[in-house]
């Protein structure tokens, strides 16, 4: 296998149960959902075949993999086997018990989810009254036990109004970085897919994160799931003839590149099943079945994805297609191919030609 596929990021969903219900879910958790097929010890194997042909970035989410009771368990053997041990949560059950614990297992930063700057915005979204708090709270509890925290946020038509606000509370809460995400509609979220945010605005959003992004100075920024970024970056950077090297770009795990998903990261739920991504609603094997380096190295899936030559429309003929690539996840929940166009980009290639309908 190449470098150029090397795994370098990994979301581990170790349980399903979750205790919010949020709209835009891609694994439509519940508080009484499946624990998943991850025992301690068969954790702690899966762990060891990792290391054999890997090390990367380990994110332990869920649900909500806080209630797992041997989350940090997990977590410390991680650690003791070399992986940056890292989880994502909502923040509700956090406690000073829960912030020794997550120091004492070697985890070394945690994400929280805010996705609105307000009660009435952010509990809207999460589908459950008091989680605005919960994260307000968590992040108080990650500054007292200096725990370091990044903040992630999602967006759609409901909330995209709020998002300069978002990220100034990020700011103001003491959180390092802040990502913007931009929804993907799958799992629960599928649900939600008139409330995406038209292509024209999500232009306009990006171009308003690389004005902010020029000027912030106090927190890390980035947008996630939104490739065409790469491409507006390169284009207004070369245009403002300003240096097109991102400052942010060593908290990034693509390296300057838009969409990674089967590239160089991926997404293990907790039934063992393997995903290009977070978002991507197929599965290229299952560990349990096989091993997670076949998968990795060998799948169809990820192969196609790997294969920017085979892109199709906009993106097959865009001069962009490497620093971008569209999202997978994106055209597959639109179009049924994830070879298709990224259809929330509002840019039109030169050398595009609209194909003709032969209706």
């Amino acid at each position: 296998m190449s470098e150029k596929w090397e795994l370098k990021w990994m979301a581990w969903e170790l349980t399903e149960k979750c205790n919010l219900s949020c709209v835009h879910c891609r694994s439509a958790s519940e508080i009484d959902s499946s624990e998943g097929l991850f025992t301690l010890d068969k954790a702690k194997a899966f762990l060891d075949e990792i290391a054999e042909f890997a090390s990367p970035v380990i994110v332990l989410s869920g649900g909500e993999p806080l209630m797992r009771k041997d989350v940090f368990d997990i977590a410390e053997y991680g650690t003791e086997k070399g992986f940056r041990m890292c989880m994502a949560t909502n923040g509700v059950l956090v406690d000073d018990d829960v912030c020794e614990k997550i120091k004492s297992s070697g985890i070394r930063i945690v994400a929280l989810s805010l996705d609105g700057s307000t009660r009435e915005i952010h509990d809207d979204f999460r589908g459950q009254v008091g989680a605005f708090d919960g994260v307000m709270r968590a992040a108080e509890y990650f500054r007292k036990h200096d725990i370091k925290f990044i903040i992630n946020s999602s967006f759609t038509k409901r909330n995209q109004e709020d998002i300069p606000n978002v990220k100034d509370l990020a700011k103001k809460i003491g959180a390092t970085a802040w990502y913007m995400f931009q929804i993907v509609p799958t799992g629960r979220g599928e649900e939600i897919m008139k409330e995406l945010i038209d292509k024209e605005d999500y232009e306009k959003i990006l171009n308003w994160h690389y004005d902010m992004e020029r000027e912030e100075e106090d927190i890390l920024v980035r947008p996630t799931c939104a490739p065409q970024y790469y491409r507006i970056w390169h284009e207004r950077s070369r245009k403002e003839g300003k240096d097109s090297t991102r400052r942010n770009l060593s908290f990034s795990t693509g390296g300057g590149k838009g969409c990674i998903a089967a590239q160089k990261i991926c997404l293990v739920t907790a039934m063992g099943d393997v995903y290009p991504c977070s978002y991507f609603p197929l599965a290229a094997g299952n560990v349990f079945k096989e091993s997670f380096k076949e998968i990795w190295e060998k799948s169809k899936l990820f192969n196609d994805i790997r294969s920017f030559k085979d892109y199709e429309g906009k993106c097959g003929s865009c001069r962009y297609l490497g620093v971008c690539g569209g999202c997978r996840a994106r055209a597959y929940a639109v179009s049924d191919s994830y070879m298709a166009e990224e259809p929330f980009c509002d840019y039109v290639p030169e050398n595009y030609k609209e194909p003709v309908d032969k209706k």
